[in-house]
């Protein structure tokens, strides 16, 4: 897990707050939209916070701020669900060290933060803070915390410990319980101006920074994982399928079930409802958004669209978004919204 500096976008808000008085509180809930970096932010203001020389921000020489980049500092621990600890790249080392997640355990990770990891929290705060005077917790997204871990959760911040300082991180703050919010300091991450977002993406080797930009909802580190992972770019599975709609010729599922498995549910959820928000944006006239380098086709197979259809086949999506994190089966999943979009566009 590396812990990096404060991106551009976050250094002014960094520095005002760390110089804060209101900075010491026991809890803050950092909040704004998913893809500017709110994890990495905790992770940096951890770093900050425990460093031994801090002037404003993380001497990085410090034996506080070497066990951070270690992974393994005595006085701080992470909670996020053990299905996104590769997300926020946390090590085998690292989740034993910091949760309850036991790799060698088997079993699907779960999607939720679960009340054992809470629960293990206990024993840390009984200790004193072995380097400084501060010990921190990450802890997030606090919306997926379920209720018999909100309620452990909610128990612990009613009563403060003064040495312990909670970071709480969340992409929706509407979904987060009011009792949590009440107890909790609040710091707005807003999105970066497209021009920094875009400085910073190019500089990171992203040839087509803009469109990406765009794709992500002006989210650079949304943007960034787009652009590249693991998996195949995901310009390659949305260009041919954009074809297919333009010929409308049949549509090969077995081929594009195969590619989206290996990709995050809201990931290639967010690029359909980007080509139907194309898509209506053509047919009324007005300039495609998204996938500006697929214009022509986007704007072929919008002249033998319905608007009515595709109004629909987008508050279809926004309810297949809300149930991406839970399918029961994401290969029929997968299936079944390709094939809607097919028959509302393709046909």
């Amino acid at each position: 897990m590396e812990v990096k500096d404060f991106y551009p976008w976050h250094l002014d808000i960094a520095k005002i707050w760390i110089q804060s008085k209101d900075r010491f509180s026991h809890a803050w809930l950092i909040y704004g939209q998913e893809g500017i970096g709110k994890f990495d932010f905790c992770l940096t203001a951890a770093k900050t916070i425990l460093c031994k020389n801090a002037n404003p921000f993380a001497c990085n020489c410090c034996s506080s701020c070497h066990l951070m980049d270690k992974g393994n500092h005595i006085d701080f621990r992470v909670v996020v669900p053990e299905s996104l600890r590769e997300h926020y790249q946390i090590s085998n080392k690292e989740l034993e060290e910091y949760s309850s997640f036991n790799p060698s355990t088997g079993g699907k990770p779960s999607l939720e933060i679960k009340i054992d990891q809470i629960r293990e929290l206990e024993e840390f705060f009984t200790l004193s803070p072995s380097l400084g005077s501060s010990k921190v917790i990450v802890l997030g997204p606090v919306e997926t915390l379920n209720q018999a871990s909100s309620n452990s959760l909610l128990k612990i911040l009613e009563e403060p410990l003064g040495d312990t300082v909670f970071l709480l991180f969340t992409h929706a703050i509407q979904k987060v319980l009011p009792t949590i919010l009440s107890r909790c300091q609040r710091l707005s991450l807003p999105i970066p101006t497209p021009e920094v977002a875009t400085d910073w993406l190019i500089e990171k080797g992203l040839q087509n920074a803009n469109e990406l930009l765009l794709m992500a909802s002006g989210a650079p580190l949304k943007a960034l994982e787009l652009s590249s992972s693991e998996y195949e770019p995901v310009h390659f599975w949305i260009s041919d399928f954009i074809e297919n709609l333009n010929f409308g010729t049949q549509i090969d599922y077995d081929f594009f079930v195969d590619k989206l498995d290996k990709i995050p549910n809201t990931q290639w959820v967010n690029s359909l409802q980007s080509l139907v928000a194309d898509l209506l944006l053509s047919i009324n006239g007005l300039e495609v958004r998204f996938y500006k380098s697929l214009e022509g086709e986007i704007r072929s197979i919008a002249t033998k669209s319905s608007a009515l259809k595709l109004t629909d086949l987008w508050k279809y999506l926004i309810d297949r978004q809300r149930l991406s994190s839970h399918p029961l089966n994401k290969k029929l999943f997968i299936h079944s919204c390709l094939q809607k979009v097919y028959i509302c566009v393709g046909k």
